[in-house]
């Protein structure tokens, strides 16, 4: 036990020396259509993963009038999910439609970015995250553990970000439609991380990692990519870390005061380029987001 403290605490110090290091982990001049734009590249995100993953289509045979000509996401495909996992990723496909159309209905849009959900660029996340490359690569698209270890990756990210955009808004009808996407956005972060909890203890084969641990290695690399300091937890936690830091069990990610932690639209880019640099794009999005903030980072590369 007097290991793990001390390797947490050593943890938390290089986190805080990085962040002390980054010189932008402030607030961005910005305005609120802007800010919701980098949300909106989320969103394309979640829905084709929820979309292809559930019912192997996703956008251009939904609402093709809301990709508006982007092209077509790399890798996207029906995954190998038990029925009770299949239905709760179609229904949350569905809502990423409702968000993408909220959002573009009431400030206006961008074609689809370019999106990269081939299992080769989650195989690629996972071994970042575990710190050696697995063998064999890690197939979000497999069966019902992985693409659920998959999900993981993507709705907690948004989450924060409307956390950290809702009190930069100025305009009420920015700040209710940001509100109302965070509501379900929480709730899909929720039930991701309630289904995986209830197997926290099993073991992700062929590999000799538990889920819980696979949730912790994900969090600490998403922590690692935004060099912000710590916004980002597994299932389960050091009593430091748990609710009243009595609990070691963290169904819902959350500060000292179990309040959400916040992202900035910097680190958010950062996290889904898998870069660490939001002037350098990859990952989910091998050229880069849309919109004024992420193609403004792009041109200063």
């Amino acid at each position: 036990m007097a290991t793990s403290s001390l390797l947490f605490a050593l943890f938390i110090t290089i986190l805080n020396i990085r962040m002390v290091m980054c010189a932008s982990c402030g607030p961005i001049i910005a305005n609120d259509e802007e800010r919701i734009h980098v949300a909106l590249n989320l969103e394309f995100l979640e829905a084709e993963f929820f979309l292809n993953g559930a019912l192997g289509k996703g956008l251009d045979t939904i609402d093709p009038s809301l990709a508006a000509g982007g092209p077509l996401p790399v890798g996207a495909k029906k995954a190998n999910l038990d029925a009770l996992t299949n239905r709760i990723m179609e229904e949350f496909g569905y809502q990423e439609v409702g968000h993408l159309r909220a959002i573009i209905t009431t400030i206006g849009g961008f074609p689809r970015p370019l999106l990269n959900l081939s299992t080769e660029n989650f195989a690629n996340i996972f071994d970042e995250a575990v710190g050696y490359k697995l063998a064999p690569p890690f197939d979000p698209y497999m069966n019902t553990v992985n693409y659920l270890l998959a999900c993981y990756l993507i709705p907690y990210v948004g989450l924060v970000g409307y956390v950290g955009t809702i009190p930069n808004l100025v305009n009420y009808n920015s700040r209710k439609l940001v509100a109302g996407l965070l509501g379900v956005e929480s709730g899909q972060d929720a039930v991701i991380r309630a289904l995986l909890y209830e197997k926290a203890n099993e073991t992700v084969l062929p590999y000799n990692i538990t889920v819980a641990e696979f949730s912790n290695h994900i969090s600490q690399l998403r922590n690692r990519l935004a060099m912000c300091g710590i916004k980002d937890e597994g299932l389960i936690v050091p009593l430091q870390l748990g609710a009243e830091n009595k609990t070691e069990s963290n169904i819902l990610s959350a500060d000292a005061n179990s309040v959400s932690y916040e992202r900035t639209p910097q680190e958010i880019l950062r996290i889904v380029y898998g870069t660490g640099s939001e002037y350098k794009p990859g990952g989910f999005f091998p050229s880069g987001g849309n919109g004024r903030i992420a193609k403004g980072f792009l041109a200063k590369d």
